[in-house]
């Protein structure tokens, strides 16, 4: 792992595999960083570039006072030029599904497809998640509050393995950054965004999943022209934590798809 210098300040990095295949980028949710895409990491870096990135003020990244969703999206397109990344498949998941389709209303070019995993376009209680989430990062340690939340982000088969590393990721996430990044997610609506969408786009989702759960992926696969939707069983919001093989098979598929059909 280590940071990348851009014109958007250092962000965090961490990366497997090589070839000539088209890469793919990892973007993290709001209560994690990077590292949560190691199971994805190893695996598509048999075949391609894999790439995780942090947001500005998560992980290995500088911070950025007051960034949005769109400053996130520019950060990650500062940091693929970096490491000279043009184009790429890019997969997030729940934050980081909200920041795929802001890469790709600023630059539709750069992204090869869109994979997006426990999101949405619009939260129908994405203020009041903001304002507990918030609220709790200013009345309590970021531990104490990833020990609180653990339950809710995780189906019922995670292992006690991964619930400790859940809470001790979110509970070394800078506060400030954590309420930039919650603002980022909850908030938006990007229903028009995603209704514009034009690269084929996966969506997936945990059918266990209580925080965005699947009619929220359901509803943003009725919103992207053509996407395809997949639930990822005995999994929460976490899915590609809590079932990697699953997980890694859908976008493998997904992908076979799309780059037979490449031009």
């Amino acid at each position: 792992m280590g940071a990348v210098r851009t014109g958007k300040g250092a962000i965090g990095v961490i990366e497997s595999g090589g070839g000539t295949a088209v890469p793919i980028v990892f973007l993290h949710g709001v209560g994690s960083d990077k590292s949560v895409w190691r199971p994805q990491l190893a695996h598509f870096g048999q075949c391609r570039r894999a790439i995780a990135f942090d947001y500005p003020g998560y992980g290995e990244s500088e911070f950025a006072a007051g960034a949005s969703r769109d400053d996130f999206a520019a950060a990650i397109l500062a940091a693929m030029d970096a490491v000279d990344i043009g184009r790429a498949h890019i997969c997030g998941l729940s934050l980081g599904g909200v920041i795929a389709i802001a890469m790709h209303a600023t630059a539709p070019d750069r992204c090869a497809s869109l994979i997006l995993a426990d999101s949405f376009a619009v939260h129908p209680d994405g203020a009041g998640i903001f304002e507990r989430s918030t609220a709790a990062s200013r009345s309590m340690t970021m531990g104490a509050l990833a020990e609180a939340r653990v339950a809710a982000l995780l189906g019922n088969e995670a292992s006690l393995e991964l619930r400790e590393e859940v809470v001790a990721t979110m509970g070394a996430i800078d506060p400030e950054a954590y309420r930039i990044g919650a603002e980022a997610v909850w908030l938006a609506d990007q229903r028009d965004r995603a209704a514009a969408i034009g690269v084929p786009t996966l969506v997936l989702c945990g059918d266990e999943d209580r925080i965005t759960p699947p009619a929220l992926s359901e509803e943003l696969a009725r919103l992207v022209p053509g996407s395809q939707l997949e639930l990822i069983a005995a999994a929460g919001h976490l899915a590609n934590a809590e079932q990697p093989v699953a997980f890694n098979r859908a976008i493998d598929r997904f992908l076979t798809d799309v780059e037979r059909n490449f031009p």
